[in-house]
């Protein structure tokens, strides 16, 4: 394989929120019944049995995740308010670019992660809300870089920002939201929680950098992808649970636990999207597909192939990607005799989740982090409708 893309070693190719004195009224959770250790865990398997099997005949996981936002629905319109607000804070030059870029709901994991995890550990208050801003702020800059990198056309079932305004214009506008996402972070009063999203602003980024430095890279190992998603993507999502438990002032263990708890399920998302981008729907998910492959960023699905495929299928493979003959790739990863590459990465995906969800053994429940654990359950049924039968 003679193609100068494909190289064997590293790839040379290429807070409080100021609203106008808005003041939030924090919502009182209840107190949280103490059982046993082995009551509550029973307790917590039935219910979450029962709600993934009524959440699974009542419809698609959009509706799961509604029913898991609805506990802070309140908190949610809060965040969706105050992101829209945030757009008066730029130049009126370039507010209308913001606008746009902010305008587009996605399914607001980080913030709704950040806002359970609060409840989880005492009573959600302004503060939380902040942060759910603030690394939503972070996520949707990282979008209008990564459909940039991508040359994406289509994010959230609307024109990216470089379709419509090119790429120079799209690459100022992330890095305009990543700026002010980190201004509003040095206001909270713990100036720690500041310094903790400037960190993971610099280590979502290093993951991007790191990827694109690997692309058509073939010694590209599991391991290395999987550090690549816990830099860009587990690193998030662990600040939104983390942060909120440092926010409600709970036991450094618990904050502990919360770390741990997005860190593998945000690392388990990143893995269901890049499987997304090979099995997915583009009229389905509202967004450019098989980007990854044309790009040559290698993903689980297609480590997981070659790792095991023979000399031949790795030349097949390899040539498939230079070609972008995107399907025929897709139709390697799905079969079943080639290993199931995508199915092990789904499996993979949701052992991660099950790992995640095993942090709350021993601690006391009450109803966030009940929909904490159904959270997973969701996104293990995301997984689930990816599965090759």
């Amino acid at each position: 394989m003679s193609d100068p893309r494909l190289v064997f070693g590293v790839s040379q190719k290429r807070p409080t929120i100021f609203v106008q004195d808005r003041h939030y009224v924090a919502l009182t959770t209840c107190n949280s019944r103490h059982y046993s250790r082995l009551v509550e865990l029973f307790a917590r398997t039935e219910r979450s049995t029962s709600r993934r099997a009524v959440a699974k005949a009542s419809g698609s996981p959009a509706l799961r995740l509604a029913e898991v936002a609805r506990l802070v629905q309140p908190h949610l319109e809060q965040v969706e308010t105050r992101i829209a607000q945030q757009t008066s804070a730029f130049d009126p030059a370039i507010e209308g670019y913001v606008v746009y870029a902010v305008g587009s709901r996605g399914k607001r994991l980080r913030p709704l992660l950040a806002l359970l995890a609060g409840g989880a550990t005492g009573k959600i208050d302004s503060g939380h809300v902040d942060l759910a801003v603030i690394v939503e702020l972070i996520h949707i800059a990282t979008l209008v870089h990564d459909d940039v990198m991508d040359e994406a056309e289509q994010r959230r079932a609307q024109p990216t920002a470089n379709a419509r305004w090119g790429n120079s214009l799209s690459v100022l506008l992330g890095d305009c939201l990543f700026a002010h996402a980190l201004t509003l972070s040095t206001t909270f009063e713990n100036s720690g929680i500041g310094r903790a999203i400037a960190r993971t602003a610099t280590t979502v980024c290093s993951g991007e950098m790191i990827q694109t430095q690997r692309r058509f890279d073939l010694n590209l190992t599991v391991e290395d992808y999987l550090r690549i998603v816990q830099m860009k993507t587990g690193s998030l999502f662990s600040a939104a649970a983390e942060l909120a438990a440092v926010i409600s002032e709970a036991d450094p263990k618990v904050i502990a636990t919360f770390k741990n708890f997005g860190f593998q399920i945000g690392t388990a998302y990143q893995i269901y999207d890049d499987c997304v981008d090979l099995a997915g729907t583009e009229s389905v998910t509202g967004k450019t597909l098989g980007t990854d492959l044309r790009k040559g960023k290698f993903t689980l699905p297609v480590l997981i192939f070659l790792r095991s495929a023979s000399e031949f299928e790795r030349e097949r493979c390899c040539q498939l990607v230079l070609d972008e003959k995107i399907e025929e790739m897709i139709e390697l990863l799905k079969n079943g005799a080639n290993n199931g590459a995508l199915n092990e990465s789904i499996a993979a995906g949701s052992d991660l989740i099950r790992k995640a969800q095993c942090a709350f053994d021993g601690m006391a429940l009450n109803r966030y982090t009940e929909e904490l654990f159904s959270l997973g359950d969701a996104l293990c049924d995301m997984f689930d409708q990816l599965r090759v039968c």
